[in-house]
C-alpha cells in the first residue's frame, strides 16, 4: 500500500451532516460545533472563513475550504460583519440572543436559511461526526484551514453535490456520505502534491530511496517483529546509514516512529464494533493486550476499553501541526 492510499483511505463518513445554507447580506454564523472535520464550498457568492487561530481566507464560487476542529470559526459575508447565528453541539442554531432557530430556519430537505431561492449567497457544507471516520494520522497532520482553489475535477464534485444534497431518495444519505469522502480526498490529494503546501515529513519521505522502501515496509507490515537491524537488511543498506537517514529525514527513529503509528492504527481499529483488544494487539504487532493496553495507558491516558467506550474517544485529538491556513497555488 503506498503512503497515499494509506492516508487517505481513512475518511469514511457515517451519517455526515451535510446542508446548503441560503442566505441574503449581512450574515454570519458562529460554528461551535466542535466537528473534527467540517468542509465548506460556495454555489454562489462569496464568503469569509475565519478560524479562530489561524488567517482568515476569502471564499470564491467553486473554492472548497477544509477545517480541522475541534476549534470554533466564523464563516460570513464579510469579515466585519457580526454574528448573528450560533451553530453549537449536534447542529443546533441559535440566534446570539439564544433563540433556536434550529427548525423555524428550515427551508426544505438539507436546506437552511433565511430566505429560499433569493439569498445572494448559497452555501454547501459537510460535516464528519467523529475522528474514527477519518483516521488519527491524517486529523494531526491537517492544518487548522485547507483551501482549494476551484478547479475542474472539484467543480464536478461540487455540482454533483450540489444537485443531491436536497434530494430525498432511497440510499440518499450513502450517496452524500461517499460524495463528501470524495470532494475532500481530492481537496487532500492536491495538498499532498503541491510543492512547499506542508506536507508531512513522513508523507515526503516516501520519495527518499533508503527511507521511502522502509516506510512502506512498516506501513505494510506493522504487526511485523521489526527492529532497526531487520528494517535495514529488508532495505539493503546498514544499520547506522538507515537509522540516521530515518531521523534526519522523517524527525525521528524508526522504532520510535514504528511505536506511534501502531498506536494510531490500534486507535482507529478500537472503533470498529466487532473488534477485540487482543485482536488489534495482534494486528498492530503487540505479543499480547496487555501489552498494548500498557502501551496505549502511557501514551493516550487510558486503557483501549475506557477508550472505546468514553465519549472523549470521539473527541479529536491535539493535532500534531501548529494552527495554520494554506490555500494551494497561493504564493
Amino acid at each position: 500500500m503506498d503512503a497515499l492510499t494509506g492516508l487517505l483511505e481513512g475518511p469514511k463518513a457515517r451519517g455526515a451532516f451535510l446542508i446548503k445554507s441560503v442566505f441574503s447580506p449581512p450574515w454570519a454564523l458562529r460554528v461551535e460545533d466542535r466537528a473534527p472535520i467540517s468542509l465548506v464550498t460556495m454555489v454562489r457568492g462569496d464568503a469569509w472563513v475565519l478560524p479562530d487561530r489561524s488567517t482568515p481566507a476569502l471564499l470564491r464560487p467553486g473554492d472548497v475550504a477544509v477545517l480541522r476542529g475541534p476549534d470554533p470559526y466564523t464563516i460570513a459575508d464579510e469579515q466585519d460583519t457580526g454574528v448573528q447565528i450560533v451553530v453549537g453541539p449536534e447542529q443546533r442554531c441559535n440566534t446570539t440572543e439564544g433563540e433556536d432557530v434550529t427548525d423555524t430556519m428550515a427551508l426544505g430537505v438539507r436546506t437552511w436559511g433565511d430566505t429560499l431561492g433569493q439569498g445572494s449567497s448559497v452555501m454547501l457544507s459537510g460535516t464528519y461526526q467523529a475522528p474514527s471516520e477519518i483516521g488519527r494520522r491524517l486529523l494531526n497532520a491537517l492544518p487548522a484551514l485547507l483551501v482549494r482553489p476551484a478547479g475542474a475535477e472539484d467543480n464536478a464534485l461540487v455540482s454533483l453535490l450540489a444537485d443531491e444534497i436536497s434530494r430525498d431518495e432511497p440510499g440518499q444519505e450513502l450517496v452524500l456520505d461517499r460524495l463528501l469522502d470524495l470532494l475532500f480526498v481530492s481537496v487532500l490529494r492536491a495538498w499532498l502534491a503541491a510543492p512547499g503546501a506542508g506536507a508531512p515529513a513522513w508523507y515526503r519521505a516516501q520519495s527518499d530511496h533508503t527511507v521511502g522502501p522502509a516506510l512502506r515496509l512498516l506501513h505494510d507490515n506493522p504487526g511485523q517483529a521489526w527492529t532497526v537491524e531487520l528494517l535495514a537488511r529488508k532495505v539493503g543498506v546498514s544499520r547506522a546509514g538507515l537509522a540516521r537517514r530515518f531521523t534526519a529525514v522523517v524527525g525521528e527513529p524508526p522504532m520510535s516512529y514504528l511505536a506511534t503509528w501502531r498506536l494510531t492504527l490500534a486507535a482507529d481499529l478500537l472503533r470498529e464494533p466487532d473488534a477485540t483488544v487482543a485482536g488489534v494487539a495482534h494486528r498492530v504487532g503487540y505479543s499480547s493486550a496487555f501489552a498494548l493496553s500498557s502501551a496505549f495507558k502511557r501514551v493516550r491516558g487510558m486503557s483501549p476499553q475506557e477508550y472505546r467506550t468514553s465519549r472523549t474517544a470521539d473527541q479529536p485529538m491535539p493535532a500534531g501541526t501548529p494552527a495554520q491556513t494554506i490555500v494551494l497555488g497561493a504564493g
